[in-house]
This record gives structure tokens, sequence and C-alpha cells, in this order.
């Protein structure tokens, strides 16, 4: 990576740095279509740096082996870089190496906490599980913001226990409030789970509050962090949250990996939700007994090289300084913001100003679909998302049934939020809507 000056409290990245950055990107380095390619689609997943690249394929060059598993020096080494890995993914977040699960992603990581749950529910785990079993009378409070991968799992929940599914209806911004959480919160909830920043609008969740009133009621919290680990400085020690998930591939990491956070007396009271090899201390014909968290729940042959990916990543991202990406791409959010709002016929979906929202911005423009926006913004070598972004209710309540969403990272520079401006600029007109 190339060197940058050291991080100040203020400080934000600017252009020239992230420039500097971007040249440790090669898939930056493409045309598309005849155009430099504007990469604003980093909040569905990232792009890798060669830092990454290399020290996953040095891996497999070098020490490729099962861990836990050998006592031979390839499978002693792996071992080592596979929990080193664990320790360092751990730090970045705040938390101890044995509270982080390895997932395939997030939503893998939800799962498992859902049905460790269905599982504690039907009697397994014994009295250690008790707080996790749910049944008829019980709430579960998600909101009307959140992703499907935070709202499928527990439906799924609801339906296997009996207990009734709630949620936090938003605001006309697509906000979660406080108050609003707080009318839906009460003496049933045993489990209460949102997004820190949605994945649509960009806002910023008020956790604390939110934790606060879960507390107050002793029911657990689970976080999706996917849109705020790889954007803004996470202390899930410090936010008081029982779970939380993230996925490596919004963060610089290849696909395939993920990692669940959980309070470590409650991982190791958890009944598993995968089983098999890895994660046990004895079997017999009749019973298994399992190891304590985080191997009970990472049964079978792990994904050795993405972990140590994942590694790689984060010591990227921290080296760049979290406050300073933050800030760098608050100050780009802010740009699209004010350039959104001088083109007539678009509508952006959120909150109307950059306090309280993370780089990304949807959009909904008048007349023409988001799939013809997109293509429209392709053709000039931008890349955007569109569709519902599998948040379909947060769209519904929104009254729309897709967007065009703009999301940035480290390596984005104003030339790419104004080559979009432009792009967006031209849709209605080309489309014969003006």
């Amino acid at each position: 990576m190339h060197d940058l000056p050291p991080t100040q409290a203020t400080d934000t990245l600017g252009d020239d740095q992230a420039l500097r950055l971007r040249a440790d990107f090669p898939a930056l380095a493409q045309s598309v279509n005849g155009h430099p390619l504007v990469y604003l689609d980093s909040g569905a997943t990232s792009q890798k740096p060669t830092a990454v690249l290399d020290a996953e394929r040095r891996y497999l060059e070098t020490t490729n082996a099962a861990v836990h598993r050998g006592a031979h020096t390839l499978a002693a080494n792996a071992t080592e870089l596979y929990e080193d890995a664990r320790a360092t993914v751990a730090a970045f977040v705040g938390v101890d190496a044995d509270e982080i699960v390895w997932t395939s992603n997030a939503t893998e990581g939800i799962n498992l906490v859902a049905y460790a749950f269905s599982n504690a529910s039907v009697g397994r785990g014994g009295a250690a599980a008790e707080r996790f079993r749910l049944g008829v009378g019980d709430e579960i409070v998600v909101t009307e913001a959140e992703h499907h991968s935070n709202l499928v799992p527990w439906q799924e929940l609801a339906f296997r226990t009996g207990a009734t599914l709630r949620f936090v209806p938003v605001d006309d911004d697509g906000v979660i409030r406080a108050e609003a959480a707080a009318e839906v919160i009460g003496e049933r909830t045993r489990i209460v789970t949102f997004t820190h920043v949605s994945n649509v609008t960009g806002a910023v969740s008020p956790v604390a509050e939110i934790v606060a009133l879960a507390h107050d009621v002793g029911a657990l919290v689970v976080l999706d962090a996917c849109q705020s680990a790889p954007h803004l400085p996470l202390d899930l020690r410090a936010l008081d949250v029982d779970f939380a998930v993230f996925s490596g591939h919004k963060m610089l990491a290849p696909t395939g990996i993920g990692a669940l956070y959980g309070r470590s007396e409650l991982l190791n009271a958890m009944p598993p939700f995968l089983t098999g090899g890895s994660m046990i201390t004895t079997v017999t014909m009749e019973e298994s007994a399992y190891l304590p968290a985080p191997q009970r729940f990472e049964a079978g042959t792990q994904r050795v090289s993405q972990v140590i990916a994942l590694a790689e990543a984060v010591r990227y991202l921290d080296a760049v300084g979290m406050e300073r990406i933050a800030a760098h791409e608050h100050a780009l959010g802010e740009r699209l913001l004010a350039g959104l709002a001088d083109i007539p016929g678009v509508r952006v979906l959120g909150p109307p100003d950059s306090a309280g929202r993370a780089g990304l911005v949807a959009i909904d423009v008048e007349g023409v679909h988001a799939h013809d926006v997109g293509q429209f913004l392709d053709d000039r070598g931008i890349a955007a998302r569109v569709g519902h972004h599998c948040a379909q209710p947060l769209h519904r309540r929104l009254g729309v049934t897709a967007s065009t969403r703009a999301s940035t990272y480290l390596y984005n520079t104003t030339a790419d939020v104004d080559a979009f401006l432009e792009g967006v600029a031209g849709v209605r007109s080309f489309f014969g809507e003006e």
C-alpha cells in the first residue's frame, strides 16, 4: 500500500490520497464501454487491493493445509495464521478473539443465530440455553428498513417457534427513530435486530437508544453491521450489542467470508447450528459433546484462505485509518446530495441532508426505471447498483419499486461523484422525459 500521512482527528483523504490508494486496486484501472471505470457500487461489493490478493495467493502457494487437524508443519502454520487472523479482525471491531465466529457471509451469521434460537426452543443446549428459547407470546422485533437477510431468517424463526414477529416502522424519510422503537419494544420482546446503516437510505440508526430499550426489557440485540464495518470506526463492545454480523466482500476482502460477533457467555450457551467435524470434543454412536465457542460454530473444513485475506483487508483499512475513511466518504456523500438536489425530476431516498448519513445515495428518476438508469450510466463506464437492494419493504414504504444507488469508498474521488451527477442529469432527456 502507498504510504499516507499520519491520520489526524479531523483529517480526510482528499482526492490526491484517494487516487494514490486507487493505484492499489487492479480492477479500477480498467475501462468499461470505452470510458475509465467509475466504480460506485462498493455498498454491494468492494474492489480488492493487491495486498489482499497477494496475501490469499501467498497462503495458497506456501501454507495451504487443513487448520486444527494436523501435526505437520503446514497444518501448524495454517492454524496459526487462521487464529491470528481471528485476533486481527476481533481487534478491528473492539472485541475478543473468541467472540468472532467465521461464516461465509453476514447472511449465514444471522441464520446461525436464528437457528441456534430455534434449536434451543426444542430443548437443545440444556439449562444454559434457556434464555434463547422462544414460544407463543414471545416477540421478535425487526425494523422496516432491514435487508432481507435480516428479515427473512426471523420470519422463519417466528414460524418455527410460534413467536410473533413485530416491526418498527420507519418515518417518511425511511429512517429508524428511537421513539418508534419504544412503541414496539416491550415486556414480551426477546430479540431486537436492526441495521446499523441502511443500505438504501444510508441513514445511521440510533444504536445506543435502541440497545437501551432492548436491554431494559431483557431482550438480546443483533446488529447488522454490513454497511458500517467497512466505512465507520466500529467498537461493538462500546455499542453494547449482543451479536453483530458483517461481510468481508464489502470491506476489501474476497467473497465467501464473513464474521459473527457474539458475547462470549452467549456463544458458549448457544446450541450449535451446523454440526460435524472440528466442532466436537467427544462423539459416540448415541450422542456428541461440543467444543467451546467459536469452534462449536465452525463445523467442517473452513474457508482459510479467505480468512487470511480478510485479516489483510483489515490491516489495510487500519493503515489508512477508519476515521479518515469515514470523513472522506461523508464529504463525497455531501457532494452527491448537493448535486442531486439541482437535477430536476430526481428524488433522493432517505434523509435530505448529510447529517447522520453514510456516503451512499439511492435515487428515483421520474419516468425512468432504475434498470434503465443503470444501463445508461454503465454505457458511460459508471457502475451503480439498481433494483430494490434486497430491501423490498423499505422501498414499498418509500413508494418506489426500485432505485439506483451510488455508494462510495476510500478509493473514490470527487471526479467519480461528478461523473455520476453528470450521467444522472442526462437520463431524463435521453429517455424523452423532459
